[in-house]
């Protein structure tokens, strides 16, 4: 097994999981919560990924993460390098394609909280901020660990999108799902198969324990009739 590559998966879910987590709450409460007639449009972008070819949001990525374009530009004016066939460059292309994949169980997750729970808090002379942390998000503590469990699924074993961005640079930018990639090329199918098997149980327990906690939540928390 590719532990190097293992490693760096890992490193990159965490952070994509993280950031993901910051970014995915604002926008989940604004699809939660927004009358705005055109929401549909934010909505469909923010699921495009699930419906892209990884390998046509990867080119698009890579051209807007490029030296050429006012973001890849403006970038290297900071940092001093460029995003493509970077470790960075995985993480922003990461967030990009797990996107819906935390934003949507959040948005399910607030929206499912009582209006009637929130008026309260409101007219009680809460803020906003101090509603969102005692009403909305625990009781939205299913969405969130769906969101952050499935994001690390997907990061986990996305290919397509990784290695248009990021090549494949042992130690940079190879994955684990490139390295199983690399060792079916090679013809080193009994690596191939030792990794395949290491996420096939990896995923299988995630789902496991998405499952579960669901089963739980739901048998200590019952509906309302």
């Amino acid at each position: 097994m590719d532990w190097q590559a293992l490693l760096l998966t890992l490193r990159l879910d965490l952070i994509v999981c993280v950031l993901l987590l910051l970014i995915g709450i604002p926008i989940a409460l604004w699809l939660a919560f927004s009358h705005w007639h055109w929401k549909f449009l934010v909505e469909a972008v923010v699921a495009l990924p699930l419906v892209l070819p990884p390998t046509v949001l990867g080119f698009y990525l890579l051209i807007a993460l490029g030296p050429r374009s006012p973001f890849g530009r403006g970038y290297a004016a900071i940092s001093g390098s460029n995003l493509p066939f970077t470790f960075s460059g995985l993480v922003v292309a990461s967030i990009v394609y797990s996107l819906p994949f935390m934003v949507q169980p959040l948005a399910t997750a607030f929206s499912a909280v009582d209006p009637k729970l929130i008026a309260a808090s409101q007219v009680l002379g809460a803020s906003r901020l101090r509603t969102f942390l005692r009403i909305i998000l625990p009781l939205s503590l299913n969405g969130l660990l769906t969101g952050l469990v499935l994001t690390f699924a997907h990061t986990l074993g996305e290919f397509g999108v990784v290695l248009m961005v990021g090549g494949n640079i042992p130690g940079v930018t190879r994955t684990v799902s490139v390295s199983i990639y690399d060792n079916v090329q090679a013809l080193d199918f009994v690596s191939a198969g030792r990794t395949s098997l290491f996420l096939l149980l990896a995923s299988f327990l995630i789902l496991a324990i998405v499952y579960a906690s669901n089963r739980r939540s739901s048998v200590l928390w019952p509906a309302r009739r």
